[in-house]
């Protein structure tokens, strides 16, 4: 939490905001007026599902949250809070992800706990195991404060015994709620408890009759036999809707968030919640992500955008900045919007420092760095820096990059800044791995030639450091030419992309002419003339 969480006249603004983080916030705060009882943190939870490997709706979910954890904070004036990351990892495998190896090696493992299924990669105990190292990782790569808690340990250690006795001990009430959501089939062997199979290993789906509430035991078949035993320690899981609301009333959580797709998972916990003695959380429904072709991303599709692809072609800063907005509006999210991800981060980067202290808290960069916003920005786009190595091609080096960007950012080349120097990295790779297969340099047409002729005369007259707004100023004199006949000056840039740098969209000519080097540029139109 940073001093400026901590000011009065931040708190002040920040009842009345009306950024999300904030309105959500304030429901914890009508939640606890007076703090929560006996000075407990308030308990935000983040769920994952490890039948899949993490995908960016998963740390969309944790950075959402957190972002609201410091909002209530602020608004708290430093109330004591905590973030919990509980993995599933004791649900059965019901199906293999499309995206891992070894299919045939888990296909024996099916019904049995995540935590019981081997790694199809070969580095740990189990698929579950991996998976969790996998989300660990990439949580502590972005520095997200947040204690992780397994399924796996938490049944097999005793630590949800009393809260599944609770269970049984509610077992009709929780039938009641239940039976009517489900189709007669499914209702005739729904059970809340699942029980683990002394024989198969496997998560059992059948029904039970509770033996002993006190003791934990129930009565149930297992390949034709009638077995009595225990649920506690490890040998049964809840079923999905009953485990989610024990989890919140075991733990005490009091927000968390959901996607759209779990409407109804809230609705029927939520019930499940109180008819165990307990209140449900304070929740946020979610729009999902959709890939490329407008579907719902899904772990075992694994047609989701991993979040180490991101990194590898943008700054952490620009995956939350595109995290945070509109939460409750669908967006599509693949490679292709990367781009103008990070230039509208350093961008609204950029304007926090000019805005009023209630217009800042609204400003996504604010949630991002909880309001501890860097001072400066690259001197040069993301776009920009993508269409120079477009140019240059994909053997293009950083030092080339360095040199280049010397000739337009005074001691560029010298300096080396650490931020820039990584948006070089990033262009490099996007180019390489992504926007080089789309560059393809179209002939200009005849006007266009003409246009193109005129311009590298007028280049050809300039001094080599002339200004950026100069030559902008210059190719718009051109392009507003009546002569070579454009409609619109969207059409001259448009050529001008399409014929010098092989893409649809662009730079500021006048930006890139100056990065790239008149002579450069000029040898860019001859190519195209030729």
């Amino acid at each position: 939490m940073t001093d400026l969480h901590l000011h009065p006249s931040l708190r002040e603004s920040a009842q009345t905001s009306k950024a999300w983080p904030f309105e959500e916030a304030r429901k914890l705060v009508k939640r606890y007026p007076d703090g929560k009882p006996g000075g407990a943190p308030v308990l935000f939870e983040t769920g994952y599902g490890p039948s899949g490997l993490p995908h960016f709706g998963t740390f969309n979910e944790v950075l959402r949250t957190t972002m609201v954890r410091h909002a209530y904070e602020a608004l708290s004036g430093g109330a004591s809070t905590r973030l919990v990351a509980f993995s599933d990892d004791m649900d059965g495998m019901r199906k293999i992800p499309d995206n891992v190896p070894n299919h045939d090696m888990l296909r024996p493992f099916m019904g049995k706990p995540l935590s019981q299924v081997p790694d199809p990669f070969g580095t740990h105990e189990s698929f579950a195991h991996h998976n969790n190292a996998m989300l660990r990782d990439f949580l502590d790569r972005y520095g997200f404060e947040y204690e992780f808690v397994s399924s796996t340990e938490q049944y097999r250690s005793g630590a949800f015994d009393d809260a599944l006795k609770n269970v049984l001990r509610n077992y009709q009430a929780i039938m009641d709620i239940m039976l009517p959501t489900l189709r007669k089939e499914r209702a005739a062997t729904y059970s809340p408890v699942l029980p683990i199979s002394e024989k198969s290993g496997v998560v059992l789906q059948v029904p039970i009759e509770v033996v002993d509430a006190e003791a934990g035991l129930i009565r149930f078949d297992d390949e034709g036999e009638t077995v009595t035993r225990s649920i506690l320690g490890g040998a049964s899981k809840l079923q999905w809707k009953v485990d989610w609301a024990m989890r919140w009333v075991a733990l005490g959580v009091d927000y968390e968030m959901s996607g759209k797709d779990l409407t109804d998972s809230v609705t029927q916990s939520s019930k499940i919640a109180r008819a165990l003695g307990g209140r449900p959380p304070e929740v946020l429904i979610y729009e999902m992500f959709l890939d490329e072709k407008g579907e719902k991303i899904s772990k075992t599709k694994g047609n989701g955008l991993a979040l180490e692809d991101w990194l590898s072609y943008g700054p952490p800063e620009s995956v939350a900045f595109y995290a945070y907005r509109e939460p409750k509006r669908a967006k599509q999210l693949h490679l292709g919007i990367i781009p103008g991800a990070v230039d509208e981060y350093y961008k609204f980067r950029t304007q926090w420092h000019e805005q009023p202290l209630d217009k800042r808290l609204g400003n996504p960069v604010h949630h991002i760095h909880n309001g501890s916003v860097p001072a400066d920005a690259p001197p040069v786009t993301f776009g920009l820096l993508l269409n120079l190595v477009g140019v240059l091609g994909i053997g293009a080096s950083k030092e080339q990059v360095w040199n280049y960007l010397g000739n337009y950012v005074e001691n560029a080349a010298v300096t080396r800044d650490s931020e820039l120097g990584a948006l070089i990295d990033h262009a490099l790779a996007y180019n390489r791995d992504v926007a080089s297969a789309a560059l393809s340099r179209r002939k200009p047409g005849g006007s266009e030639a003409a246009a193109l002729r005129e311009l590298d005369a007028a280049l050809a007259a300039l001094a080599d450091d002339t200004p950026a707004d100069e030559i902008q100023n210059i190719v718009y004199e051109i392009g507003k030419n009546e002569a070579y006949g454009f409609e619109n000056l969207r059409d001259w840039f448009k050529a001008l992309y399409e014929t010098l740098l092989g893409s649809s969209a662009g730079p500021r000519m006048g930006s890139f002419i100056a990065l790239f080097g008149i002579d450069n540029t000029r040898r860019l139109i001859a190519e195209a003339l030729a």
